[in-house]
């Protein structure tokens, strides 16, 4: 099993090739939801990034969910 934790509000830069069917290339996402892919193999670690697409400016975009490689996303949260 993995340990991925993602702090909402953070934006992730995402390239095309740690998406599975990427349709439109890289995309940059302000996180807004997060949902581990319980029923892949191990070794295919797969993760639902949901959130808004933003811009080359910051300006949000449409929502959206995008299934990412586990190993993309940060590890460790610093605890409050």
């Amino acid at each position: 099993m993995f340990d991925v934790r993602v702090q909402l509000g953070a934006v992730l830069r995402i390239a095309a090739d740690d998406r599975f069917r990427p349709a439109d290339g890289p995309v940059t996402v302000w996180v807004t939801g997060v949902r581990l892919v319980s029923n892949r193999p191990e070794c295919d670690e797969w993760v639902w990034v949901e959130g808004f697409k933003l811009d080359a400016t910051g300006r949000r975009g449409p929502q959206t969910q995008i299934l990412v490689r586990a190993a993309l996303l940060p590890a460790g949260v610093a605890e409050r």
